[in-house]
């Protein structure tokens, strides 16, 4: 699945946050600055041809709701992270975050305890 630019992210968190709505809806559920009404429905429409959203015409207007839930595209997007960056290690994904100070050692106990958990 290709990553998604900052831009195309912020619309389908509004889309995800919202369930389905018009573009207006989700110009209203962004944060500031909002982009122009035209850049949004031009980043709507690019999402709807790469397959992240589906439309319904009503009347002069589409309804557009997520053609794929929040979670599946963590699930790919790390995927796929992981895979470039850290040659599909999770391990080094880790070991890269302790050596940044990205992650504590109270914060990878969580983790072990969540790993050894039945």
């Amino acid at each position: 699945m290709e990553k998604l630019s900052q831009q195309e992210e912020d619309a389908m968190q509004v889309a995800w946050q919202a369930g389905t709505g018009f573009i207006r809806d989700f110009l209203e559920l962004l944060a500031e600055p909002k982009p122009p009404y035209t850049t949004l429905a031009s980043t709507i429409k690019n999402l709807e041809n790469k397959g992240f959203l589906k439309s319904e015409k009503l009347g002069n207007s589409y309804r557009y709701t997520p053609a794929i839930q929040e979670e599946e595209y963590k699930k790919r997007f790390m995927s796929g992270f992981v895979s470039d960056y850290f040659k599909n290690s999770y391990k080094d994904l880790v070991t890269f975050f302790a050596n940044e100070k990205k992650i504590s050692a109270s914060e990878l106990k969580e983790i072990i305890k969540l790993i050894e958990k039945p």
